[in-house]
């Protein structure tokens, strides 16, 4: 099923991925924000999609994990899909963003928005 370590952040986050929340919280001009809230959505012929997020407050049940001075809130809901992910920050000609190394998946579409996962 999932992998699962206790005592041991259900996510992690690269060196690239901490500069970039970083910049992008910095950038944002409001200092309301607390961190970075990551999640999942049903969307895409494989079925789920990573999301992320500005969070100005922890929500309820989420998960906190701070790591080189960035802050990650994780939706209670994508906890199951997400737990030993890896965060990343990837920017090449054709676009950037942040990517998610998931031990936990199967299979990507062709496009690579959307993952599904070991039941």
């Amino acid at each position: 099923m999932f992998q699962f370590e206790p005592g041991k952040a259900p996510i992690t986050l690269t060196e690239a991925a901490v500069t970039r929340a970083k910049l992008l919280m910095e950038k944002s001009g409001d200092d309301k924000i607390l961190g970075l809230r990551v999640g999942v959505k049903t969307t895409g012929c494989s079925g789920l999609s990573y999301f992320v997020e500005y969070a100005k407050e922890q929500k309820k049940f989420e998960d906190k994990v701070e790591e080189n001075g960035v802050t990650l809130f994780i939706d209670p809901t994508a906890i199951m899909f997400i737990i030993g992910s890896e965060m990343d920050y990837k920017e090449d000609k054709m676009s950037s963003g942040f990517v998610f190394n998931n031990p936990n998946e199967i299979s990507r579409c062709g496009c690579g928005e959307s993952f599904s996962v070991k039941q």
